[in-house]
């Protein structure tokens, strides 16, 4: 019999999402050449892909034949060509942040190897695209393009080679063992120089034609790191190397090479310049890295988002078929038409993973979207820069002092009434700086951020995905290879920077007051998003995100037991836990943010009209339970740091001078009747004392947190009912007969 609790609903969901909700949901309903793009990625992710999948190439190490013929499925459907501008041969203009991402995500919805793949050869080509000279990008770029049929050649496929042999590995991106040196200089000519680099978890070397590498100066003639460009005809070793014994990530090749070659100067990624017989690369490798990295772990994170999301149709599917074939389960029967489904708990946790997979995604194409809008900016900021001769790095820096001052008036103006904004607004509006800088300071929080939540929370919840199939999880024929997927989110997890780093980088970029500032305008946001749709949880989110940064000043000042500074790089006790907090606050709301970018142009799609009723009752659901998650991981968190710095009283003399004493509790009950009931510790005349771990501990200073927590846990009202909701239209919800892959 059913045990699931419902509520009167007038619509619930009828079908799991479709392109139609999609396309909504993450801006690009108004980009037919994406949605081509979409369609083009996913007949080779549920064709190629999911057959490869399906006939045991997982089982091997090496890059064979069968699996290189994924890369002409990239080259037909125009996956290879997305990374590229239409001069040189691409067909998408303008930045391709969201191109890449929704590209990801279609590949990995079936395995993520194959989306590594694919996507390693733009890592590749990244750093000459961000930083290379306008010579290296027109050569490269356009040679990475599939040849026409009248070209006699061979696509440049490439390798981004930055991580070093153990025991540099994983060590730190700033430690190179790999080195460069003059070979020959030549007056009057180019300088050759002497690559030696040794690559270790290197993806795509099995088939790479050229590298970009990482390396450092080995030469008094050359100052610094930088990024260089190594291709397989120069001369010396272009060494492949032998494949990493991996245990995810089959479909993509990845090896340990070893290269010792002569390139010429010109190799060196955006240019050098010479100066008193020294050359000087124009960007360290770790200028590069950061121009780099900071758009791509976004198309990573958004990588485990899809597996989640791809978990969910064959886990109803399982849990509604779990009994057919038994005798006790007829046709008919709510044992036969439900299975599993019939228990509140399998509905619920189904619930919470699908809100979980919905955040994540939110989180990874919002991030995404904002990389593409910076994109754009960007140059723009960079041609004023260098029409005003400010430089990089410390003027730059300089520079922007002013920028952001008029960025913060801006956010302060944006809101009062517009009858009392001054005439500045409508000029910092329309100010490219500020509005870089605006964004900026967002986008290196939620680049991170997304990284660091969406492959390690959507990590956990794929072992929960798996458990939710029963034995057959941990199968090797489990449908939708969820096996494979739950795997591969733990090397997710440590692409482009492991977890760590993106604790460590948040914990920089989340400080910076531009951010602050706009964090604090999300707060009112939630609370007006609240008084219309109160159902979303919206305000359990604001009262979260305000005890965040209630915790967040607290921390600036406060200090342990012993008088040292909490808030400081080396504590990452205080600072990694609040960065994680935060990730659970940013991926909420911009949940909530989706389902209304849903509830206001849904409408206007006469595909969803008949439906849409449903899904929005659907996702504001998930919206809830995602939201009073996040609230209850922040409040965790920031009770921790709130107490867990402070000394436990003991039962020492010290301690007892915040105790009554029995004897005086005698005399003050004839003049307060009841003290004594409300008394909690008291000290008897021989020194007796509650049997516990020592006297209450104080909680003066935290009064304004306690009440802030205590709205907190209020706020959480009605967020089970919204999980009974979800979970009665999750066992209602029509699925299709089969899954589209392997075909």
């Amino acid at each position: 019999m059913a045990t699931t609790v419902s509520r009167v609903r007038s619509e619930t969901l009828r079908t799991l999402p479709d392109d139609n909700v999609r396309q909504i949901l993450w801006r690009f309903a108004d980009r037919y050449d994406l949605q081509m793009l979409v369609q083009s990625a996913r007949e080779v992710a549920r064709g190629p892909v999911a057959r490869l999948v399906a006939q045991g190439l997982r089982g091997t190490h090496e890059w064979t034949a069968e699996k290189a013929t994924l890369l002409e499925a990239f080259d037909q459907s125009g996956i290879t060509a997305v990374f590229m501008d239409p001069e040189q041969g691409g067909y998408l203009a303008g930045p391709k942040n969201l191109a890449l991402a929704l590209t990801a995500f279609e590949l990995a919805w079936v395995d993520a190897g194959a989306a590594t793949c694919s996507l390693a050869g733009c890592l590749a080509l990244a750093p000459i695209h961000e930083r290379g000279t306008a010579e290296q990008q027109a050569h490269y770029m356009s040679l990475a393009i599939p040849p026409t049929p009248d070209e006699d050649r061979q696509p440049l496929r490439g390798a981004f080679c930055l991580t070093e042999p153990i025991p540099y590995v994983g060590v730190d991106t700033g430690i190179l063992n790999g080195k460069l040196r003059v070979e020959k200089w030549a007056d009057g000519e180019e300088p050759l120089l002497r690559v030696e680099k040794r690559g270790r978890f290197i993806t795509n070397m099995g088939f790479a034609n050229f590298v970009t590498a990482a390396v450092d100066s080995g030469d008094d003639r050359i100052k610094g790191s930088c990024i260089v460009i190594i291709e397989e005809t120069d001369p010396g070793v272009f060494d492949r190397g032998t494949p990493t014994r991996k245990l995810v990530h089959q479909l993509s090749s990845t090896c340990d090479p070893i290269f010792n070659v002569t390139v010429p100067a010109s190799r060196i990624v955006g240019g050098y310049t010479v100066k008193d017989g020294v050359i000087i690369p124009n960007y360290s490798h770790s200028e590069v890295i950061e121009a780099v990295f900071k758009r791509t772990r976004v198309t990573v994170a958004l990588m485990t988002s899809a597996k989640l999301l791809s978990a969910v149709e064959p886990i109803i599917r399982y849990q509604r078929g779990r009994f057919r074939g038994s005798e006790q389960a007829k046709a008919g029967m709510l044992r036969y038409e439900l299975g599993l489904q019939q228990r509140q708990d399998a509905l619920h946790r189904l619930a919470s993973l699908w809100a979980i997979g919905e955040a994540g995604a939110a989180l990874g194409f919002a991030a995404a979207r904002l990389c593409d809008e910076i994109d754009a900016l960007e140059h723009e900021k960079n041609e004023i820069l260098a029409a005003k001769g400010v430089s990089r790095g410390r003027s730059e820096m300089k520079f922007f002092r002013d920028v952001n001052k008029s960025a913060i008036e801006f956010l302060r103006q944006e809101n009062t009434p517009p009858a009392k904004r001054s005439r500045d607004y409508e000029d910092l509006k329309a100010d490219p700086l500020v509005q870089f800088a605006l964004r900026d300071a967002i986008s290196n929080v939620l680049c991170p951020a997304a990284k660091l939540w969406n492959t390690g929370t959507g990590s956990n919840a794929m072992r929960e995905a798996l458990s939710l199939m029963g034995g057959y999880g941990i199968t090797e024929d489990c449908p939708g290879f969820l096996t494979y997927k739950w795997m591969d989110t733990q090397l997710e997890a440590t692409y482009e920077g492991p977890e760590a780093v993106q604790r460590r980088n948040l914990s920089v970029t989340m400080t910076n007051e531009l951010f602050l500032a706009q964090f604090r305008n999300w707060i009112l946001e939630m609370r007006r998003v609240a008084e219309h749709r109160p159902g979303t949880g919206a305000c359990s989110l604001a009262t979260a995100m305000e005890l965040w940064l209630w915790i967040y000043n607290h921390l600036q000042v406060a200090t342990d037991a012993d008088g040292g500074a909490l808030y400081q790089s080396a504590r990452q006790g205080v600072t990694f836990p609040l960065a994680d907090a935060l990730c659970w606050l940013l991926a909420a709301r911009q949940q909530t943010l989706d389902m209304i970018e849903l509830e206001t142009h849904g409408p206007e799609n006469p595909v969803l009209a008949e439906g849409l009723a449903g899904t929005l009752n659907f996702f504001t659901d998930l919206c809830h339970i995602q939201a009073a998650r996040s609230a209850g991981e922040v409040g965790r968190i920031c009770a921790e740091l709130a107490f867990g710095y402070n000394r436990h009283p003991a039962w020492d003399e010290e301690g007892y001078k915040g105790c009554y004493r029995s004897d005086q509790l005698d005399s003050l009950e004839g003049l307060i009747p009841g003290i004594i009931a409300m008394a909690t510790d008291v000290i008897g005349p021989d020194g007796s004392h509650p049997v516990k771990a020592g006297p209450c501990a104080s909680c003066r200073g935290l009064e304004e947190f306690q009440r802030l927590h205590s709205k907190l846990d209020g706020c959480l009202t009605g967020a089970q009912l919204s999980k009974d909701s979800a979970a009665e239209a999750i066992a209602k919800v029509m699925i299709p007969e089969a899954l589209d892959y392997p075909r």
